[in-house]
């Protein structure tokens, strides 16, 4: 009798168990923006030297940061933080402390001593750059590790443009950002200190330049008409930062009345405090929702006994006093006097209505325009002379110190591309936001995110000091994170839209398509076993993976 047909399957070999042929489905790994580097004026890849730092590794990190910021120990105390803002895990528990990182980072930089060598050959080009403020020196900094060059002229007697006479010590001392400008200079930047740019043009021919950047800020502040008295005193909130600064303070009395409701004048207040007022007052004319300042400004100048008048306006100063007049706002937010006064009793007003740029070098330069007080430029940040570029206060843009860095990097690489013939514009991620000019990515959005993989991770505090403290010296306010609270702060970062090998795809897949390529590799699947269940994209904590409709 013949022995029955019988087929025996090996499921080890390669040919058993493909069921690539089931999907309608295929999972594909991708790279998404985060929503930090999108927010970062100054185009930082933030969630990479998050990355690096999670492990302790300092200075690579930091040398991360460095591609696109000069001054992390600086942008690490006085930037807004608009990366913490849009960062998902303010919708888990609270945002990263990206700043917080970024400061300590800057810290251990200068500590080491750290520094940043010119490899790129010399291009034979020179680029005069005016204004030694943060775009200024950002400017700078970028064109020497593009070959350039690059002279740095200020009409100060030291660099550091408003960092320097416009944010007090009490937020950024002095020696923090001197060693930042310090190791730019020794990169083999030239600094002309003390030295105005009165003829641009002039300057520019003969020092032989082929480029120049302009960046002299908005140094000037911007009058108001109020009626007053012989022995009134009103002085400006810039120049008394300036002054005070310099070791060279006014004197302002005991009570002090400061007209104005943005940072500056959060600023001309609190420092007030600190030079004796026992009674500082902001007068500003709307409401606090519709006031300019900060919330981190006017948080800490309330709680250093700084008073707000909301709705106020000065209609008279004397000597001793002010009248003031209430207002409201009509149905368009624009304050209307009510015709209602009452006495404030003031030995001295500030003015801080904002600042306006000298741009009196531009005299006799051709194709430039000004509007509204700010040059026009290019979406490469030159102006309409060629060859000529712009950036920081003096164009039209928010005014900090982290919109003036990316300004400065942006405009660095433009004049690279104009001074070798590219009229195209630079390269490398932009300024407003790090995405690549040539390819935008989409947003890596919260509902992508698996929180269920992340543990709960409170935000560390930066200690302060004590209110007493704080009003009767110029000393630093906020303290730094140490090693430990840096660390712990970097790993609360979840990677958004990135891969950052947890494993988690292949770990679930049940069909063991996925496969590890090695550290720093992340994954690839294979296609034969796959059979596009979703399972991998579904357990991702990131939202790395999509599932992308197969062609038939």
């Amino acid at each position: 009798m013949d022995k029955p047909f019988a087929i025996t399957l090996d499921v080890g070999s390669s040919l058993a168990n493909k069921t690539g042929a089931w999907r309608t489905e295929r999972p594909v790994y991708v790279d998404l923006m985060p929503p930090c580097n999108h927010a970062c004026p100054a185009g930082e890849n933030i969630q990479q030297w998050l990355y690096r730092a999670e492990d302790g590794s300092y200075e690579p990190a930091w040398r991360q940061i460095m591609q696109d910021n000069p001054l992390p120990a600086t942008m690490g105390r006085v930037c807004y933080r608009p990366c913490e803002t849009a960062c998902n895990r303010a919708q888990l528990d609270a945002a990263v402390g990206i700043n917080s990182v970024e400061r300590f980072l800057g810290d251990e930089a200068i500590r080491h001593g750290w520094t940043v060598p010119v490899t790129a050959a010399a291009s034979g080009k020179r680029v005069l750059v005016v204004g030694a403020g943060p775009s200024g020196l950002s400017a700078a900094y970028h064109l020497r590790l593009l070959g350039h060059e690059v002279t740095l002229r200020d009409s100060a007697p030291v660099a550091g443009g408003m960092m320097r006479f416009g944010i007090p010590a009490y937020r950024l001392p002095r020696q923090t950002l001197d060693a930042e400008v310090d190791r730019i200079l020794a990169m083999g930047v030239t600094l002309d200190a003390g030295r105005p740019v009165t003829d641009l043009l002039g300057e520019m021919r003969d020092g032989g330049f082929d480029a120049a950047f302009l960046a002299v800020g908005a140094q000037r502040g911007k009058r108001a008409y109020i009626p007053a008295g012989d022995s009134a005193k009103i002085l400006d909130a810039v120049a008394l930062l300036h002054a005070t600064a310099d070791a060279e303070p006014p004197q302002l009395g005991r009570r002090v009345a400061v007209y104005g409701g943005g940072d500056t004048a959060m600023d001309a207040a609190r420092t007030a405090r600190r030079l004796g007022a026992t009674d500082a007052v902001i007068v500003y004319r709307r409401t606090r929702e519709r006031m300019p300042a900060h919330d981190v400004e006017v948080e800490e100048a309330t709680e250093e006994g700084v008073r707000m008048m909301w709705l106020s306006t000065i209609a008279r100063a004397d000597e001793g006093k002010l009248t003031i007049e209430r207002m409201m706002l009509d149905e368009s937010g624009f304050p209307q006097p009510t015709g209602e006064f009452e006495e404030l009793e003031a030995d001295s007003v500030v003015l801080a209505l904002g600042q306006e740029a000298e741009l009196s070098l531009l005299d006799g330069v051709d194709g430039i325009t000004v509007a509204d007080g700010v040059v026009q430029v290019g979406p490469d940040l030159m102006t309409g002379h060629p060859g000529i570029f712009a950036g920081g206060d003096m164009i039209p843009a928010d005014r900090t110190v982290t919109v003036a860095i990316g300004h400065g990097k942006k405009a660095a690489r433009g004049i690279d591309a104009w001074l070798r013939g590219d009229r195209g514009g630079g390269t490398g991620r932009a300024a407003d936001g790090g995405a690549a000019s040539h390819a935008p990515q989409r947003l890596a959005d919260f509902d992508r995110l698996n929180s269920w993989y992340y543990s709960d991770a409170p935000a560390t505090v930066r200690p302060q000091l004590d209110a007493a403290r704080r009003i009767s010296t110029f000393d630093e306010i906020t303290g730094g994170l140490d090693e430990s609270t840096a660390l712990f702060e970097a790993r609360r970062c979840l990677s958004c839209g990135n891969c950052f090998e947890c494993d988690n795809c292949y770990g679930v897949c049940p069909d063991n398509a996925v496969i590890k390529l090695g550290a720093g590799q992340r994954y690839e699947i294979d296609l034969d076993y796959c059979k596009g269940c979703g399972i991998c994209a579904s357990e991702c904590p990131c939202g790395a993976i999509d599932m992308v409709t197969e062609r038939i």
